[in-house]
């Protein structure tokens, strides 16, 4: 059974709307699901979510914990395996009976836990880019949305570097094949021919990289300049860096720019061949503020190595994690309907300067910032923009261009805007 809580969503609401919220009867401690890949090809990029995780949870408890209690961390590791995540889901929240997950990298781990959060109404917080073309009233999308990263780098690549041919490599699941559906139809509208843009996708855990990379390299053949964007996930990363690096492709040879990789995946690359090469993300570790040199030390004291780098999902979970405890404050409890609708309009400093704005399609509104690899793995941050408001559904491909998704006012996350109706309450599987 989900946790039961003493304390109505609808009295909670009354409470927020007459400036009287005070904390309700909860049954302590408040638990905190986090669901992240501590084996299998995604740990490289998950089991950092992890400890971040435990590291806010810790400092929350430090500053007096929630509601009158302490919070517990119940972790499941699903092991890169995306059924696994439905089922160690249905766990946290059946028989752990926490109050809200933190959790997924793949959209196809996040696909296999819609259902269940949806069907047990739960809550679910996802801190990682993705390719958009969805709003899940039981999910808070805190990282980029494809007009908050994928988009903004497209331009990049036509604008600042005059890329004329395109390749589009991903790993074979749903948000890069829903990215790169979205970036050719973009590109096409740009003028790019469809023979100058390349797609391949290959399996998660790839490893041998040699004919993909010289089949880029072969695009440029007729002197026209060639970039990669990159939905690469994963381990798989190592391999094609590497291989790289093996033909002697450099950033002015074949600039690639990657939605995938940050600190944390070149940490273990020699990264001496790559510098150059970019990234598109809406943190990066060398943002120099006195909130990320905060939030730096901090990671540093609780991981007990200061050579671990942090990076754009692990700011995407602090500002969400820090959402919901404001949001629960607010409401006075964690009972999940009252959290959700004390969650719009929420509003929290980025690491970068600024503020993120929870918006009623549970999207934040975040800058977007391009960076260069350094020489010890680290980027330059070469552009960066004002906050971007996140979009649910893309303006660029026709059937979502209609959609929006407004949870507040329409109660619906996929409103047509041409017929004026709701056209599902529950998410595409």
């Amino acid at each position: 059974m989900i946790k039961a809580m003493k304390f109505s969503s609808v009295a909670a609401l009354a409470m927020i709307s007459a400036g009287a919220v005070s904390a309700q009867d909860v049954d302590c401690p408040i638990k905190v699901g986090v669901l992240h890949s501590l084996s299998g090809t995604m740990a490289i990029s998950e089991t950092t979510l992890k400890d971040t995780m435990l590291m806010l949870i810790d400092k929350q408890n430090q500053a007096g914990g929630l509601l009158g209690c302490e919070l517990e961390a119940v972790v499941k590791d699903p092991a890169s395996d995306w059924p696994l995540f439905a089922e160690k889901a249905r766990e946290l929240i059946s028989n752990d009976e926490v109050d809200v997950i933190f959790g997924s990298w793949t959209s196809a781990s996040r696909k296999a836990v819609l259902p269940v959060i949806e069907e047990l109404n739960a809550l679910y917080f996802y801190p990682v880019q993705y390719e958009g073309e969805e709003s899940s009233k039981n999910v808070f999308y805190t990282g980029a949305a494809p007009n908050q990263q994928a988009i903004p780098a497209t331009d990049y690549f036509l604008d600042e570097l005059g890329v004329e041919k395109f390749a589009l490599l991903g790993t074979d699941y749903v948000y890069p094949r829903t990215t790169n559906r979205i970036l050719e139809a973009y590109l096409k509208d740009k003028g790019i021919a469809e023979e100058d843009i390349f797609i391949n996708y290959t399996p998660f855990g790839h490893s041998d990289w040699s004919t993909i990379v010289s089949d880029v390299v072969a695009l440029g053949a007729d002197g026209k300049q060639v970039g990669v964007i990159s939905t690469i996930n994963g381990d798989a990363n190592i391999g094609f860096y590497k291989e790289l690096a093996a033909q002697g492709v450099s950033a002015d040879d074949i600039p690639v720019v990657a939605f995938s990789v940050g600190e944390e995946e070149l940490s273990g690359l020699d990264t001496s061949n790559l510098v150059g090469h970019l990234a598109a993300w809406n943190y990066f570790m060398t943002a120099d503020t006195p909130a990320n040199a905060e939030f730096i030390d901090e990671w540093h004291a609780f991981i007990g190595d200061d050579s671990r780098v942090t990076n754009d999902p692990m700011e995407a979970h602090y500002i969400g994690f820090n959402m919901w405890v404001n949001a629960a404050t607010a409401a006075g409890t964690t009972d999940v309907d009252a959290v959700r609708e004390a969650m719009w309009g929420q509003e929290y400093p980025n690491l970068t300067g600024g503020t993120a704005v929870m918006g009623v399609n549970h999207h934040l509104s975040k800058p977007v910032l391009i960076g260069e690899i350094r020489a010890d793995g680290q980027f330059d941050i070469i552009s960066e923009t004002d906050p971007v408001p996140g979009d649910a559904w893309t303006d660029f491909l026709p059937d979502s261009a209609v959609l929006k998704s407004d949870w507040k006012d329409l109660e619906c996350g996929m409103y047509n805007t041409e017929t004026e109706t709701c056209v599902q309450i529950q998410s595409n599987y």
